[in-house]
């Protein structure tokens, strides 16, 4: 299994989107401040997943959520953060 995630950082104001075969591993790679992309803001808290039976569909949707804003919006707003 794949996944994408959502992560809010413990300040709540900033999100970040990501994909893994291993969200155990990869979130505890966040929290603890390993990745280069979000070590500014963490620690990190897990809000939000899907999961895909292939890696092309997971890097798919991840694509889709970084490169379409209204995507990205849809899914804040279907969660409750705007």
């Amino acid at each position: 299994m794949y996944y994408v995630y959502l992560l809010q950082s413990e300040e709540g104001e900033h999100f970040y989107i990501g994909y893994s075969a291993d969200l155990r591993r990869r979130l505890g790679e966040h929290k603890g401040g390993k990745v280069y992309s979000t070590r500014r803001y963490a620690p990190w808290n897990l809000v939000y997943y899907e999961s895909y039976l292939t890696e092309d569909r997971a890097k798919l949707r991840e694509k889709r959520l970084k490169q379409f804003g209204s995507a990205y919006t849809h899914l804040l707003k279907r969660l409750g953060y705007k």
